[in-house]
């Protein structure tokens, strides 16, 4: 299809610049070219507005193709949920400065509110069932789903399996999809930047609309917008995405999907507004799972238990290494954990997997998380100039939410200071990652005692406490210093970022 395709389009630029090529068949079924009329390249010559005309022609039937081919497949899906919510002024009580003066006067029992969302999706053909892809915030505490197409025709639709790692979801459609058309799934690895990029879906409830752009980059990781985890590996693309496409397929020229659209950034934290910055879920990671995600309903990921890092310049000049090395080199072993349990050490350069070569961090990623939960795999590893072999039997990768705080199974349970009822762990790089951090200075609570002073000052797992009594705190040694000296009943105040935001928080 793709070969036609693009033999067209050459033909069409050939013939609107005056050469005409004959399609004659011989009796070796071989192609040969005829001469051109000399009356055509004169045309061309005396007017070269038919060669702009020719390629915008073409340019414009190869869009609209691609579009035919996956616009039936887009549908449009809507959502009732539940959500909890209390009312404002039960929310006064909640406030941390009220409740350390007046602690819980009322019981601020939580209502129940209908929701309703709108988003997209896309039909597939997996092992003869017709399936719809989209984006698991689509619908997360779904109660219903209706999932409709571009026909008006209309399903109720039930959950096959999310994965909110990658941000995906499979649903089930009830009743006959016979004439459901379906979309060709791409192959996202070969994206590169400038390719026309075009993004169907219904946004803010406009159904079946289509935008175009560019592939804008590739390989983008960012923080999630709930503040727990990170995308890896998104496309990055300026086709309009807005609310409501999200879930709908990103698509190349061929009209192949190649991602789900799935985040859009509008603006800094400093109030800068952002347009054209869009990003989609990669194909090529999606069809990695979805095997496993439609026939269990879940993903779960092999662990390996390192933070590793890609070698360059300056992590060579680090660790003492070649900068010219393939593989990704282990930056830190988490105690307990599989790799640390096999021998793998900080510095180690991990060239193999099994018979998989290692030449990236993603490369790890992938081949990890694609690996079952008590593999025992060989990994290859390079040290000191010499290649090793370890054998971890590898784990289950902890959830978003762990990662924040996570510091390996056998990791010390951190500080924990009495009344206060925290307890709290340094900022590694992951960490620091995961809670969308420039700096690994400070402590993070990974821990908030029920009932404890802590809690009724409002503070939380995944805090970040960067001051005590002014003074700063960049580790958990001088954590304990700074509280080791206050008295039993005695308050403290604590410079607190949260979500991008400094607070003075009073225990």
């Amino acid at each position: 299809m793709r070969k036609v395709w693009l033999i067209g389009s050459v033909l069409v630029l050939l013939v609107g610049a005056g050469i005409s090529i004959a399609w004659l068949e011989t009796s070796d079924a071989q192609l040969t070219v005829g001469s051109p009329p000399a009356l055509a390249q004169t045309e061309a010559l005396t007017d070269p507005s038919s060669l702009n005309q020719a390629i915008a022609d073409s340019g414009q039937a190869a869009l609209k193709g691609a579009i035919a081919e996956v616009g039936p497949a887009v549908v449009r899906i809507d959502v009732t949920g539940t959500t909890t919510v209390s009312s404002s002024f039960l929310d006064l009580f909640n406030d941390p400065f009220f409740r350390r003066f007046f602690d819980d006067p009322f019981d601020s029992e939580k209502r129940q509110r209908t929701t309703k969302s709108l988003g997209s999706g896309v039909v597939i053909l997996f092992e003869d069932e017709k399936l719809v892809l989209t984006n698991a915030h689509v619908i997360q505490n779904a109660d219903t789903i209706t999932v409709s197409n571009v026909d008006g025709n209309s399903w109720d639709a039930t959950i096959v399996g999310t994965d909110e790692v990658v941000d995906v979801a499979v649903l089930r459609l009830d009743g006959d999809t016979t004439g459901l058309a379906t979309a060709e799934l791409g192959d996202s690895s070969t994206v590169e930047i400038g390719d026309w990029a075009i993004a169907v879906g219904n946004p803010l409830g406009l159904s079946y609309t289509v935008t175009l752009g560019i592939i804008s980059g590739v390989n983008r990781d960012i923080a999630k917008p709930s503040g727990v985890g990170t995308f890896y590996n998104l496309i990055q693309t300026d086709a309009a995405i807005n609310p409501g496409n999200s879930g709908g397929p990103l698509v190349n020229a061929f009209g192949e999907v190649i991602g789900l659209n799935t985040v859009i950034a509008r603006g800094t934290s400093s109030g800068v507004s952002i347009e054209g910055i869009n990003f989609a879920v990669a194909i090529n990671g999606i069809r990695d799972i979805l095997p496993q995600l439609i026939r269990t309903g879940e993903v779960k990921r092999g662990w390996l238990g390192v933070q590793h890092t890609e070698i360059n310049s300056e992590t060579a000049k680090t660790y003492g290494i070649d900068p010219n090395l393939s593989g990704t080199l282990v930056v830190r072993v988490y105690p307990g954990d599989p790799a640390d349990i096999a021998g793998i050490e900080v510095g180690d350069i991990i060239i193999r997997v099994g018979d998989v070569p290692i030449e990236t961090t993603d490369d790890l990623n992938r081949e990890i998380g694609l690996l079952g939960v008590g593999t025992e795999v060989e990994i290859t590893v390079l040290r000191d100039g010499e290649t090793r072999t370890m054998t971890p039997v590898l784990g289950e990768r902890p959830s978003e939410e762990a990662l924040a705080t996570y510091q390996g199974s056998a990791a010390p349970e951190g500080s924990e200071v009495g009344e206060f009822g925290i307890t709290v762990g340094p900022i590694t790089a992951i960490v620091a990652q995961h809670l969308g951090l420039n700096s690994t200075d400070g402590v993070v609570i990974m821990k908030v005692t029920a009932g404890s002073r802590a809690e009724r000052a409002g503070l939380s797992t995944g805090d970040v406490i960067l001051e005590v009594d002014h003074q700063p705190v960049i580790t958990v040694e001088e954590w304990n210093e700074a509280v080791a000296g206050v008295d039993e009943g005695e308050s403290i105040t604590l410079t607190v970022l949260r979500n991008g935001r400094l607070s003075f928080v009073t225990i």
